[in-house]
């Protein structure tokens, strides 16, 4: 089953995105804020990573930073959900290595085509092996 982690402040969208992708056979976990999602992410990478940009303590670009600075986690695709649309944050996004750049809301059909698309990917490249 591919693992999944949802890096976003709002309670409630976490809790739509769950229990949508779980009815998929996805297994999804959550974080809050970005200290908790990246200690998640070196005890157990996820599959893929869905990352909101506006989080408290460190912002999702620092996060993607991260995510993509590090040997070990570099390759786990990341899309990027957010509020902003502005032109320069998808460049700068793209730049670091996000998979994608989805503003909210996002359609659930979009967004449940992308991590499908993204993991189905992943397997090709046999960089990871969820069953989806």
């Amino acid at each position: 089953m591919a693992r999944i982690l949802i890096i976003d402040d709002d309670v409630m969208l976490l809790d739509l995105l769950q229990l949508h992708l779980s009815g998929r056979g996805i297994s999804v976990e959550v974080a809050e804020d970005a200290a908790v999602a990246l200690r998640n992410i070196i005890a157990s990478p996820p599959d893929l990573i869905l990352l909101d940009l506006g989080l408290p303590y460190f912002d999702g670009m620092e996060v993607l930073k991260a995510i993509k600075g590090d040997p070990s986690t570099q390759q786990i695709p990341v899309i990027v959900l957010t509020g902003h649309d502005s032109e320069d944050e998808y460049v700068r996004a793209k730049n670091i290595g996000a998979a994608a750049y989805l503003n909210k809301p996002v359609e659930r059909t979009q967004l449940i085509n992308e991590i499908f698309s993204r993991l189905a990917k992943q397997i090709a490249a046999g960089t990871t092996t969820p069953k989806i």
